[in-house]
Order: structure tokens, then sequence, then C-alpha cells
């Protein structure tokens, strides 16, 4: 299996692929016909392998089919579909995108952005008995060239081209091939023992790596079938929960504690609900929330670790009766991890240093950006970011992203571990810590907080709390407690950037 098209075979024709709440779900010989399709629609409108085209959708089957069916004859570029059209100009032209995707009689400003860049625009629709995820695409334009090179995509065509966040610099690009997105499908659905009864129900957006490789093609590569919601709703989660009897779900941490929050008020839906594990993953998962979850739902939650260099999954906590440990994110499967020092020398087990990956899933460096790749490579494996260290089992722990590492007056400490601590005191729902400028020692602790509901504290409080179990250095200097904590567009609190967001810069 190197090329989507491969993975599209594997499931069995009669068997459902896709569904979603309320619609007739799409089989997989539908899933495959309805591919074939859309290939031979682009490749008609003039759009082949390598070709990009930027997919502007709301998230649910239609998302899906579209991904899937874009990239296998020519390469997908989702976009967030709430971004401004300053973003879009940016996104549209970096890509060197030939074509734009979206609903019939869109208004986004995707269009007007492509539009303004000359960038045909492309429609899909959806007929009123169609199955989940099947629809019709009718250009608006044409490109101006044709591709010569149609078809399916070959394992060394681009797949995916996404950007990095570009929290500290200028977002770089990074393809994915499809061998590399072939290779994370496998390596997940071998971390979660996944088979043709699973069924996973999606509420991670489409347009970002862990939705699309978790959900929807780690479930495809097992001949697996997925629930696409409209997106994350903790009002109709539990809903969804109750009609579609899901196997998984993986989120973000943040999704995860925003179920917990109505858990109490849908025991009877929890009562009869069947999960066989729930994953997290795309940022740490305090060891508070996974105890908590996994009381409540009676299954073990496994906690992964990703970035979109890696076509998402790099290391995971196994399934029982195998050792899950918390406060790691796991073992590497089907890829290799090390600990490096800043000289490039592999370390041995149990010292601190970058982590470090190489395998299958990888990407093979970012897009005209030799500099990054300089800077990121090192003797064929790949430089995270991350701070972290490995126990003699080769299970992980992470510190926290080394752009991160909070540098008070020279003295290093890591958000992760104020995180914890806090997320203990009783009042406390939700925490994330970061670095706030001081004009002298150059960065000082910070905290927002979430209380739960109904319970109070004050910020004396909770920095005396921490003070029992922190060396007087970690502890924040400024608590703030808020009803909620900005989040980025995939649900995940960042810390870089935080005192600004706040008004504390």
């Amino acid at each position: 299996m190197q090329t989507l098209s491969d993975l599209l075979q594997i499931g069995h024709a009669v068997a459902n692929a896709i569904s979603a709440p309320g619609r007739r779900p799409l089989t997989y010989s539908g899933l495959r016909r309805h591919v074939e399709k859309t290939v031979a629609s682009l490749n008609q409108i003039g759009i082949g392998r390598n070709d990009r085209v930027a997919i502007v959708l709301p998230n649910g089957p239609e998302m899906a089919t579209a991904f899937i069916s874009v990239a296998a004859g020519a390469t997908a570029a989702p976009l967030n579909p709430t971004y401004q059209q300053t973003e879009y100009d940016f996104y549209l032209e970096d890509l060197g995108t030939k074509a734009l995707l979206v609903t019939a009689g869109s208004d986004s400003s995707a269009v007007a952005a492509a539009e303004a860049l000359s960038i045909p625009v492309l429609e899909i629709h959806v007929g009123v008995e169609d199955a989940a995820g099947v629809f019709d695409i009718q250009p608006r334009t044409l490109p101006a060239e044709k591709s010569s090179v149609v078809g399916f995509a070959e394992p060394d065509d681009v797949a995916l081209i996404l950007h990095t966040s570009g929290t500290t610099s200028r977002p770089k690009i990074v393809p994915l091939l499809q061998r590399n997105l072939c290779a994370s499908a496998r390596n997940i659905k071998q971390t979660l023992a996944l088979d043709p009864i699973d069924h996973c129900l999606n509420v991670m957006p489409l347009f970002h790596i862990h939705g699309l490789m978790a959900a929807l093609l780690a479930s495809l590569s097992a001949g697996a079938s997925l629930c696409c919601t409209p997106g994350f709703n903790a009002l109709q989660f539990f809903a969804w929960l109750d009609a579609e009897k899901p196997s998984w779900y993986t989120a973000v941490p943040t999704m995860h504690q925003a179920i917990l929050a109505r858990a109490r008020r849908n025991q009877e839906i929890i009562a009869s609900a069947n999960l066989r594990f729930v994953r997290s993953s795309s940022a740490s998962l305090p060891p508070q929330v996974m105890a908590e979850l996994e009381d409540t739902f009676n299954a073990p939650v496994i906690e992964a670790y990703g970035m979109t260099e890696a076509s998402h999954q790099m290391t995971s906590n196994p399934l029982p009766p195998a050792l899950r440990k918390p406060g790691s994110v796991g073992i590497a499967i089907g890829l290799e991890v090390g600990i490096m020092d800043d000289a490039g020398h592999l370390l041995p087990h149990g010292n601190i240093g970058e982590i470090v990956i190489r395998g299958a899933n990888v990407t093979p460096g970012y897009e005209n950006n030799p500099a990054a790749n300089a800077e990121n490579f090192t003797n064929g494996w790949f430089r995270t970011g991350d701070q972290g260290e490995q126990d003699d089992m080769g299970y992980v722990m992470i510190r926290g992203r080394l752009k991160e590492i909070i540098n008070r007056g020279g003295e290093k400490i890591s958000p992760r571990e104020v995180d914890e601590v806090l997320m203990d005191h009783p009042a406390v729902q939700q925490v994330v810590t970061f670095a706030l400028p001081h004009p002298k020692l150059g960065e000082d602790v910070a905290a927002a907080v979430v209380l739960k509901a109904g319970a109070i504290a004050t910020e004396r409080d909770i920095r005396e709390y921490a003070a029992t179990y922190l060396a007087n250095f970690k502890v924040p200097r400024k608590v703030l407690i808020m009803d909620e904590i900005p989040k980025g567009p995939t649900g995940k609190l960042k810390r870089i950037g935080m005192a600004e967001q706040l008004g504390l810069a």
C-alpha cells in the first residue's frame, strides 16, 4: 500500500466507509466509484498529478471524500474555512494553487482571494438523494493550462500539502507524499488494532492532519467506517455518541475537557456507549484528564504524539494489555525515535535532549526552504523541536517545545510541569502556562486558568498552592482566572503569543 488509490481497495465492497448524522452511508464500492469519477472530472477540467487544489469546505462527509479524491489524483491543500481573505491571499499564492474547491454558491472570502489571483474556482454540488460524501464538480472557470499527467497518483507524488503553524516565523510548506500518508495510516492502524468492525466518530476538523490521518485514513486503511460530524460540538457530542455507537473517537485535550464537563448530565448515554478506547493527540493531555476520561467511559485512553512533518503520529501509548505510561506519549510504532544533543549526537536512554524521528511517514523536506531543511534535518533524522527523554523501554516523555521553555534569568522552566501541578488544584478545570515578558529576567511564568463549574479560587489561592509543590522560580507570578482560554482553530491551546493575546506583553 503505497498510494491512496491502493488504500481504498482494502475495505469490503458492501461495507460502510463514510457516514454522517442523518445521512445515508457511503459504502466502499460507492467510495471507490466516487473517487474514480472525481479524479476523471479533475483530469477533464485540466488538473492532474501534483497540481495543487485548495479545499475550503465545512467539516462533513463531502470534505472527507473531497480530500481523498483530490489527494488520489492531484495534491490536496485543505485550508481552514474561517480564514480571512488576507490569509487566503497568502496561502493560495504561497502554495501555487491551480484551483480552489468550494461548495456550490459559496461566498467564502477564499473565492474572492482566488478570483483576485486568477485561480479557477470549482464547485461541488450535492444531490438530495446522494449518499454521504457524494458530489459532482462543476467549474466556474477553467485552468489556463491543462495537465498532461493524469490518472491516479504514484507513490512519490505529493498527496497533501500543508503549512506549519508559523507562530514564531513565516509558515513553512510541508509536502507529504503518497507513501508518507500510507505509512502513517498503517502505523496508526497498527497502534490502535483497527479492524473492519471499528467505527470512528470524527469531531476533528478535516483541514488538520490529526483528523485527516488518525480518523479518516487510518479507518479506511483498516476497512473500517467513519462518521463525519459537522465539527466538534460539546452540546451535540453525546447525541452523536448515542446514535452512532462508535468504537472510538480521537480529539485534542481541550475537546476531551469540554466533553467531561457535560458528562454528568449524559450518564444514560455513557452507560450504553461501547467505546473500545479513546484517543488523544496534538497537545499534551494532563494526567488528571486522562484519569477522568477513563473513569467516565470505562475505556483506556491512548495518548499519541504527532506533528505535520511526520504525517501526524510519531509515538503512541499502546492498547492494553501492553503497558501505558501516563505522562508519556508512548513508544514508536513503524518508525524510529531518538534523543539528540545540540551537536547532532544521539544520546543514551535517560538523557534529556531534542526528540528526533526518521521513517517512511516523514516528509522528505520543506519546500523551497534549504535553510529550514539544514536546521531541521540532521544525519537523516528530523528534529521535532520538542525537548524530552526516552526511558529504557522506549517510552518518550516530552518536557515541552524548545521554543516554549520559559527562560527566567537563566533558569529553565517547562510549562507542562507547571500545568500538571495546577491541574491538581481541586478548583481548576483547565490551565495553560506561558512566558510573560520581564524587563530584567527576560521572561517570567504566567498561567491562565479556568475554574470548575461552581468552584471558587483566587489568584492568591492558586499561587500558594503552586508554591507547595514547585520551586519558587517556577511559581507563576501572574495567574489569570478566565471563563475561557483562547484556542487555535483546531482547539489547541497555544503558549507562544499567549501573553500578547491576553494583553500582558
